[in-house]
Formats: structure tokens, C-alpha cells, sequence
């Protein structure tokens, strides 16, 4: 028998939080009153008579096939999954969230206007009382640790290996799982997709409804994330199953559609609560502010704030700390003081937050003068007091971005003042000191701290380190690391890392290698970074073959190194000429395991090219193809590069058809590196017929006019001349530009009566061509004897209103 708690829960019980910060929508604390029993399969406030409780139409009980979740309810439910569901396949639930936005029948109209979403707060008569509270649930730590929970979590880890036996027992475990349990589950999966896949797959279990605090949790998790289609859904079932929902459920789903980039959608969840006869409260008129605070849109939000007070709805600080940091964002901070101001009049007096952040764009911007005005402020008018919190807030903030002087000033400030700032202050200070190289202060400020008894930490230590490193102080920092065992202080990797790195940069790299080796020595492991970090030390070098070992010990430790870090070392490798042993080191870390991908194979056939060996090239290629590697347009550049060089351009041309028939599309490169080649050796018509067939597969709209100017350069004009009717065609900019690339190489050989064709030709397209070389045409054509053709030149740009006819010019009549 399925238990129905019939709206056990009521609008009584909720209970606005007071305030917040990271995120305005007053988050759920989900957690059991003591007072209220759950059993294993209690359910929410819902009503379930629509669904059919487990069983498809036929009435077949869920699905037992291997390693598949079979969702199986009403057909007309709005949440419907397919009904074969790999809940081991992320992608599943991803692709749900991008490509079904058209389920969406309540957030339809896309003519409708933002202002149209906030007209529901017009419809708003205050005629209901205002919904205070939310239902408040807290989970208990102990349930994360409860035996059935931790089950769960791994059964769920082993999602992409299920079979009915896993299936099976994850089902029975749910069915024992109390509502606060399954909420901890829910929130112990390290990817929301995950925990959105288990939601629905448990909605759909015989026998098993979710109860309502399992929703808000859900919808709590979701409004972190940008599933937002995930979030509505979620927001549609709990409609379907009846289940009474406040405001603070719509501003989840506002959220959610925040953080997607969907302001559109998010404001119409306003609508979407009018038609569900919800009337907004506090709460979500300030997730509204925050959403288009959030939209970089401060005026609309100042208009909703203003709104929500004609209907009865009075802003608290959280509201105002939004709307403040509105106009921080957006460098309005005088509207942000003058905020700050008003509030009092309104009934609301400002918090620290609301200072804080006033104070965080001004230490941004280092205007020290108003931030002290500011504290003043905070002082006399709303009797704030700064404390340790004040300070490490402004110390923190000016370390960020530079202003370690006016940091270290307040630091002195708060401990006059008997504030104790902690280690994390002096480190910001120190190492926004190191980031300008200033190291002496920073290791003085690191002496001053043993001064005041906070002793410095590992942090503090290895950002001196890593200061000196990057002045090339590399002994000094060595004394740094040997200081940190004085004073009890045991570096990490991080430090050793540090270290390595400016030994490294300072070319001992050979010494780091030795470090690492020692490192058991010294109670210290090596990790991917610090191992990079000499490989490339190595690689910088010219000690090629140490790196390829320090590669090898990578491997061996379990830390692969990248694609990227790979190709490095193929590049040098074969810049030094080594393109053999390269092929072989590349081979030696694919057979290993490493992930090798085709920009790796892309250089060392490039290699083999530089050094004229083109069959090896060619045998990559094959290489490439059996190692499942396909080669791309790059490598397919190349090889032709290779062969157009020597001359083989038959060979060559093979290339570039075998590259289209791969369905592969050639790049502009590819373009320019074809046409140099066959415009190299003279081939123009060899070279029409390849160009027919890559513009058959890709476009491209300078392929004549490259044709054209490399023709110049080579000096091939007869050739060019013949083509410029194709550039002509749509005369633009380029083909301007094309022209004259072409005139100025008949100018050069003295063929100034072609340039001039060239120029009429360009007229009769109503293209105008450049004056001062048109100039430069008819002065070379009145010296060869040819006036009538110079004035008419002249005349063309005096008719189209370019210059003004001059006294003494031979102008034809």
C-alpha cells in the first residue's frame, strides 16, 4: 500500500531565511523535523491518482533488461523519459537540457518582451497574506554517512556496468531509503547530471513516490547549475503530482535559467507563478532583482524594486545589497552610495554586506581617500563598527589586485586596533608582493609575522619560494625551503614544485632532475605538474633525450603526459633534425598508452617533410590510418607543401584529391599553399582544374584574387590578365585591391597602356581605382606619347566628382 501524507506539509511551515550572499535565492535547508516520522516510502503532499504508479499501460512492471533503466508511467505525463534510459550515459541527460526546449508550452512567445514578464507584480493586489516562511528541512550529518546512503552512492558509481542484480538492489535499497536519505544521496553525486538521472530514475520505481523535501532538494541542486531544462521539468512534476509550490521553488528555476544565459526564459517563470496562482513574495521579487543584476540589466531591475513597492512588497537589505552591487558592476558607485543613503528613509537599514561591497570596487580601484570616507560612514550613520572581518576584507581585496602597500597599510591599521589578522591576510599581502618581484619586503613582512606570533604556514613559505624563483634568486629560495625545516614547517610538492620550476628557468635543470630522484629522501612525491615542469626544463635545454626519459618516468608513475607536452617535445625533436627518433618516441608513448592524437602525427610527418624524405612522410600517412588517427587538412597541407616544392606537382595533386574524397575541407592554408606551388612552376591551367574541384567542397572568395597577385610576384602578367575577369565579377574591396596588385606590376615593367585597360575595366564595374597610382599611369603614358589615353584616365575621376580639373591638364573634349 503506497502511504499519502495529504498536504502534510502546509504554507504554515515555511520559513523565509533572513539573508544571504553567495546567491539571493534563499536556499532550502533541507533536514527531518524531530517530530515527524517517516516511514521508508512516505510521501509528499502529491497526488498520485494521475499516474500509475509504476506500471506502463500494459501493466508491466519496470524493466529488468541489463544494464538499462526503463522509465515506465502515464504516457501523458509532461516529465516522460524515453522509455529506455541508460542511467550510466551522461550524455543522456545533457542532451535532454539543450535540444527539448520546444516541451516548454507555458514559457512559449518568443515576441513577448522582458517588461512583459514583470507585469504579473501590476496584477498583484495584496489581497493575499504574503507567504513569510518557506518549509524549512535540514539534513542531518549523519545521514551522508548512514550505511544505506553510502550503499546507494556506490551502486550508482557503478551505473555504466549494470545488470539486473545491481538494478535489482539499487530498487530495493530505495524502497528503504527515508526521504532525508535520499536527499543525502542526491547531494552527494559530484555531477547534478547524475543526480538528476537518479531522480527521475526513482520517480519511476513501483511503489515509490519522492517526497516533497526531495523536490526542493533537487531543485536546490539544479539551481547551481546550468540545467535549467532539467530544473523546469522538475518544477512541472511536482504540478502534475499536486504538490503545493511556493515562490521559492519558481526562483530556483530563475536561477537556473540565470546561470544558462536565458534571461528571457528566467523572467517568464514569473508568468508561469501568476498562471499557477502563486503570488510572489519577498523571496522572488529579489531573485528577480538578482537575475537582472546578474543580465547587466540595472535599470529594469530598478524598475521591478520600484514596482514591488506599489504592491506592498518592501525590500530588505538583501534586495538593496543586490541592486548595490548592480551599480558597482556597472561603475555607477555614486548611485551605489546614494543607494546606501536612501535606505534608511525606506525602512531598511544597510548591513555590512552592503558596505562591503562599496568597498570591494573601491579597492579595485584604489581610491583609498573614499574608502576611508566610506568607513566613516558605515560608522556615524548606521552605527556599523568595522571589525576583523572589515579588515580582512579590504587586506584580501587590495592584495588581489595589486595593492599590497594600501593592504599592509590597513593590516597596521587593525592591529593598532587589537585585531588579529591571521595568516591568510599576511599571505595575500606577500604574495601580491611577490607578483611585483618586490621579495624583500615580502620576506620582511614573513619576519615581521613570527613577530606577532602568527607563524607563517606552508602557503606563506612556498610563496616566497616561488617569488624568488621568478626573480632568478634561485639560491635564496633554496634558503627559504631549508628555513621552512628551521621553523617546523614542512614543505609540500607544491613548494619542491615551485622550486624545481625556477631551477629550471634558471638552466639547471639536470640539478632538478636529481631532486625529484631524491624526493623519498625528503618525504616528498612528485606529482604530473612538477614532473612537466622538468621535463620542459630539459626540452628548453637542447637535452632531448633526458626529457624523452623523464617522459617515460611520467608513464611509469601514472602520470601521462598530455597531447599537448608531447607534441613540445616531437617539435623539438625534430627541429634538431632527430625526426627519426622522434617517430619512435611518438610510437614508444602510443603503444604505452598515452594519448596521442593526429596534431602529434601532424608534426613528425612535417618533420620528415623538412628533411626531404618524403616516402617516410607518406608512410606516416598510411601510419596514421591503421593507428586509427586520422590525418586532417593539416597534414594533408603539408604533405602537398612537400611535394609542390620539388616540383611533383601530379603527386602532389593526388594528395589534395584523395583529401576531398576523405570529405575532408580545405583551409584558407590549404588554398594559399596550392596556389603558390602551381603558380611557382607555371602550371595556371593545372591549377584552374584543382581549384574547380576544392571550391566544389568549400568556398572561398579570395581563391582568383590569390591566383591573380601570386601571378604578379612571379611575374607571370599575361596569365593574371586572363583571370581577371573571374575577380571582376563581384567587385569589392578585395578585387580593388586585386586590380591594383596588377597595375602596379605592368607599372613596373613599363607597361603603363595595360595598366590603363586594367583601370578602364575597373571603371566599367564602377570599381575606382586608387588616384595616386592612377596617376602614376597617366604620367608614364603622356611620356610614352600617349595623351588622349592619360586624359581619359583623368577625366574618368573628374566625372565621378574624385578631383577637380586642373589648369594647364590635356583634357579631351
Amino acid at each position: 500500500m503506497v502511504f499519502r501524507l495529504n498536504h502534510l506539509i502546509k504554507e504554515s511551515a515555511y520559513r523565509c531565511l533572513s539573508h544571504f550572499c553567495a546567491n539571493p535565492l534563499c536556499f532550502i535547508r533541507l533536514s527531518v523535523f524531530s517530530t515527524t516520522n517517516f516511514g521508508p516510502q512516505s510521501e509528499g503532499g502529491c497526488k498520485a491518482n494521475s499516474i500509475n504508479d509504476g506500471y506502463d499501460g500494459s501493466g508491466r512492471v519496470g524493466s529488468v533488461v541489463p544494464g538499462v533503466l526503463r522509465f515506465t508511467g502515464s504516457a501523458c505525463d509532461d516529465t516522460c523519459i524515453p522509455q529506455s534510459f541508460n542511467f550510466g550515459c551522461l550524455n543522456k541527460v545533457e542532451s535532454l537540457e539543450l535540444n527539448q526546449d520546444d516541451e516548454e508550452d507555458e514559457l512559449e512567445g518568443e515576441h513577448d518582451s522582458d517588461d512583459d514578464s514583470l507585469e504579473v507584480l501590476n496584477t498583484f493586489q495584496g489581497s493575499h497574506r504574503q507567504r513569510v516562511d518557506i518549509q524549512k528541512f535540514d539534513i542531518d550529518e549523519n545521514e551522508f554517512r548512514h550505511p544505506l546512503v553510502r550503499e546507494a552512492c556506490r551502486l550508482i558509481t557503478l551505473r555504466s556496468a549494470w545488470d539486473p542484480k545491481l538494478e535489482g538492489e539499487l530498487r530495493h535499497l530505495l524502497r528503504s531509503l527515508k526521504p532525508p536519505q535520499v536527499c543525502a544521496v542526491l547531494r552527494s553525486q559530484d555531477d547534478e547530471r547524475v543526480a538528476l538521472n537518479f531522480f527521475y530514475w526513482a520517480d519511476r520505481q513501483w511503489r515509490y513516490r519522492h517526497n516533497i523535501m526531495v523536490y526542493y532538494t533537487m531543485l536546490e541542486i539544479l539551481s547551481k547549475t546550468k540545467l535549467c531544462q532539467g530544473a523546469r521539468r522538475v518544477l512541472r512534476l511536482m504540478a502534475r503530482r499536486g504538490i503545493d509550490c511556493s515562490p521559492e521553488v519558481f526562483g530556483y528555476v530563475m536561477v537556473s535559467y540565470s546561470r544558462a544565459g536565458k534571461l528571457r526564459n528566467a523572467l517568464r517563470i514569473l508568468t508561469l507563478m501568476q498562471k499557477s496562482g502563486v503570488d510572489p513574495n519577498l523571496s522572488i521579487c529579489t531573485t528577480a532583482i538578482y537575475v537582472l543584476v546578474k543580465a547587466k540589466k540595472l535599470k529594469k531591475a530598478l524598475r521591478f524594486s520600484e514596482r514591488m513597492q506599489l504592491v506592498g512588497i518592501k525590500p530588505n537589505a538583501v534586495t538593496y545589497n543586490c541592486l548595490i552591487k548592480g551599480f558597482c558592476d556597472s561603475n555607477q558607485i555614486e548611485g551605489a552610495l546614494e543607494l546606501i543613503a536612501k535606505m534608511p528613509s525606506k525602512g531598511c537599514m544597510p548591513d555590512k554586506v552592503s558596505y562591503y561591497t562599496v568597498m570591494a570596487f573601491l579597492c579595485k580601484e584604489k581610491r583609498i581617500t573614499e574608502l576611508k570616507q566610506l568607513m566613516d560612514n558605515m560608522v556615524r550613520d548606521s552605527k556599523l563598527i568595522p571589525d576583523q572581518v572589515t579588515y580582512n576584507t579590504l587586506i584580501h581585496v587590495l592584495s588581489k589586485h595589486g595593492h599590497a602597500d594600501d593592504a599592509l597599510a590597513f593590516l597596521k591599521e587593525a592591529e593598532e586596533k587589537g585585531f588579529r589578522i591571521n595568516k591568510v591576510g599576511y599571505s595575500a599581502i606577500v604574495h601580491s608582493f611577490c607578483k611585483k618581484g618586490r621579495i624583500g619586503e615580502a620576506k620582511k613582512l614573513v619576519n615581521n609575522m613570527y613577530v606577532q606570533g602568527c607563524i607563517p604556514d606552508v602557503v606563506t613559505y612556498t610563496t616566497i619560494i616561488d617569488g624568488f624563483c621568478r626573480t632568478g634568486n634561485v639560491d635564496e629560495a633554496k634558503r627559504m625551503l631549508q628555513q621552512m625545516y628551521k621553523h617546523g614547517c614542512k614543505p609540500n610538492t607544491v613548494s619542491y614544485t615551485a622550486l624545481l620550476n625556477g631551477l629550471c628557468h634558471s638552466g639547471k635543470s639536470v640539478e632538478a632532475r636529481e631532486m625529484i630522484n631524491t624526493s623519498e629522501e625528503h618525504w616528498w612525491s612528485p606529482n604530473a605538474v612538477t614532473y612537466s615542469v622538468v621535463m620542459h626544463g630539459l626540452r628548453r635545454e637542447g637535452k632531448l633525450f633526458e626529457a624523452c626519459d623523464m617522459v617515460r618516468e611520467m608513464v611509469k608513475r601514472g602520470f601521462p603526459p598530455t597531447p599537448v607536452e608531447i607534441n613540445l617535445l616531437l617539435l623539438s625533436l625534430c627541429q634538431d633534425g632527430k625526426v627519426t627518433e622522434a617517430k619512435k618516441f611518438m610510437e614508444e608513448c602510443l603503444n604505452k598508452g598515452c594519448a596521442i592524437n593526429v596534431v602529434n602525427f601532424t608534426t613528425v610527418v612535417n618533420g620528415f617533410c623538412q628533411m626531404d624524405d618524403l616516402d617516410a612522410a607518406l608512410s606516416m600517412l598510411d601510419d596514421m590510418y591503421l593507428s586509427g588517427k586520422h590525418p586532417d587538412a593539416v597534414t594533408y597541407t603539408a604533405l602537398f607543401d612537400s611535394f609542390g616544392k620539388k616540383g611533383r606537382l601530379e603527386e602532389a595533386s593526388e594528395l589534395i584529391v584523395k583529401m576531398l574524397h576523405k570529405g575532408l575541407v580545405p583551409t584558407p592554408v590549404t588554398y594559399r599553399t596550392v596556389i603558390h606551388r602551381y603558380c611557382q612552376w607555371g602550371r595556371v591551367e593545372d591549377l584552374l582544374k584543382l581549384l574547380d574541384k576544392m571550391l566544389v567542397r568549400q568556398t572561398f572568395r579570395m581563391a582568383y584574387n590569390l591566383v591573380i597577385e601570386k601571378l604578379c610576384g612571379f611575374g607571370n602578367l599575361e596569365e593574371a590578365d586572363k583571370l581577371l575577369g573571374k575577380v571582376l565579377r563581384t567587385a569589392s574591396k578585395i578585387d580593388a585591391n586585386t586590380c591594383h596588385v596588377l597595375m602596379e606590376s605592368y607599372l613596373s615593367k613599363g607597361m603603363a597602356l595595360s595598366a590603363y585597360k586594367v583601370a578602364s575595366r575597373m571603371f566599367s564595374r564602377n570599381l575606382i581605382p586608387d588616384l595616386k597610382l592612377c596617376e602614376k599611369v597617366s604620367k608614364k603614358l603622356t611620356t610614352d606619347g600617349m595623351l588622349v589615353e592619360a586624359d581619359n584616365l583623368m577625366l574618368r575621376f573628374v566625372e565621378r566628382g574624385c578631383m577637380m580639373p586642373q589648369k594647364g591638364t590635356h583634357l579631351s573634349s
